[in-house]
């Protein structure tokens, strides 16, 4: 058995792990069901940990063809795999998360976002077909149009096994972006921000969600490709390289994260980013993927681990949901340094996350206050006609998952469909579906 965690290091479960290397070893694995498909290990929470299988997938990460931006991979295959192949060729993801460390069945199973979500929507937008093996040993493929396509984009796994995917990646002409930061003072500025620059191709913001002066303040980062007539003189046009990270070998102490010292560095970021505001050029890997530099940053936390809470809400709800639930961390002394904005565009497939509106997430140590706060941001966003990110949850409780309807169709069609005994997770068995 093999103690194994998500990326926030909690929940950790003992697992018996099977590693797959080709197609036969899946059908092996899917004969001694039920198993959960687990790849980079980059889920936050429990939504690739099974006590009795987890199948590792990584050992299948084989590229197997490429024609003009189209690429046929393995489900083991990292996106920083593809990015460091196609990148230096003028091609990048047509949608990537904040992470270039999941695996193409990751990307698939959490039909993850990025900052152009409003534009070019999930990462079901870019795939053309996925091979999945069933409960019955059979591969099949299925693609856009079929109903278990839809189901597979965003059902964490519980759908079969993906074997290899076909995926379309962007045409660049460079390797930079041209960002634009600008420093907001209040959620309803950032918010307005946001809808008067939807024609910009990328969009996040960080924001100040702890108790304190700068409450609300937030760095809002907008950004497109670079072309050639962007770039100074002498300027490569594509430099990709693997930069070295930044080691972080143990947590910090807990009282960072919370009080003087939380709005202390909070404070200290936002004026950080009022300095560098304005438009700068920067490398792909800086804009995308910040928190990669660092080597196990899921470390801060300590040995306890964090959790995160993701919530999407509607637009028309989401200025009020998102100043009750700023309002009510900040009320409980508890914080977030991680507090990331976006703007969705229209929802996509049966079961993924993204709604038109915004999402908001947050990082926070688990520990019982922690968890006693998610309760109450749960009920705001229940109210609020919002939903959850199942990639990012460890805790939810059942009665939670089960208010959108959704669940009970997922769980409904796994059960039809001869799923149900065969792929599970601690969290499927947890959210009841």
């Amino acid at each position: 058995m093999t103690e194994l965690s998500g990326w926030g290091r909690f929940p950790r479960v003992d697992c018996r792990v099977v590693t797959a290397r080709n197609e036969a070893d899946v059908r092996a694995a899917v004969l001694e069901a039920p198993l959960i498909a687990r790849g980079n290990g980059r889920a936050y929470g429990d939504a690739a940990l099974n006590a009795g299988q987890t199948l590792d997938m990584t050992g299948m990460d084989r590229m197997l063809s490429f024609d003009e931006g189209v690429l046929v991979a393995e489900a083991g295959v990292l996106l920083s795999d593809i990015i460091h192949t196609f990148l230096p060729r003028g091609w990048f993801p047509m949608v990537t998360p904040g992470t270039k460390l999941v695996s193409l069945g990751g990307a698939i199973a959490a039909d993850v976002h990025g900052k152009n979500h409003h534009i070019d929507g999930s990462f079901r937008s870019c795939v053309d077909w996925i091979d999945l093996m069933g409960p019955d040993e059979v591969v099949t493929r299925v693609s856009t149009g079929d109903d278990m396509f839809d189901w597979t984009n965003g059902g964490m796994g519980l759908t079969g096994v993906i074997l290899r995917a076909q995926i379309r990646l962007r045409r660049v002409e460079t390797s930079w972006i041209v960002q634009e930061s600008r420093a907001l003072t209040s959620l309803a500025d950032t918010i307005a921000a946001f809808e008067d620059t939807m024609d910009v191709p990328y969009s996040v913001a960080w924001i100040d969600c702890a108790d304190g002066p700068h409450h609300g303040h937030s760095i809002l980062l907008l950004g497109r490709h670079a072309v050639p007539q962007d770039l100074p003189m002498r300027k490569p046009e594509f430099k990709v390289r693997h930069k070295p990270k930044i080691p972080v070998p143990f947590g910090v102490p807990a009282f960072v994260f919370k009080g003087f010292m939380l709005r202390m560095l909070n404070s200290a970021y936002w004026r950080l980013g009022k300095f560098r505001a304005g438009e700068a050029l920067v490398d792909w890997d800086t804009y995308f993927y910040p928190l990669d530099g660092l080597l196990n940053w899921n470390r801060l936390y300590g040995k306890r681990g964090f959790v995160q809470f993701q919530c999407a809400l509607p637009k028309d709800t989401a200025s009020e949901g998102m100043e009750e639930i700023m309002r009510t961390i900040a009320a409980s002394g508890e914080g977030s340094v991680l507090s990331v904005l976006k703007r969705f565009g229209p929802q996509s497939g049966h079961f993924s996350f993204p709604m038109a509106g915004y999402t908001l997430a947050m990082d926070f140590p688990a520990n019982e206050r922690s968890l006693a706060l998610m309760e109450q941001l749960d009920a705001i966003t229940l109210a609020h006609k919002g939903r959850f990110y199942l990639a990012k949850d460890a805790r939810m409780p059942e009665a939670v998952a089960k208010a959108d309807s959704r669940a009970e169709a997922f769980a409904a069609m796994r059960a039809k469909a001869g799923l149900k005994k065969r792929f599970t997770s601690v969290q499927s068995e947890r959210l009841g579906l």
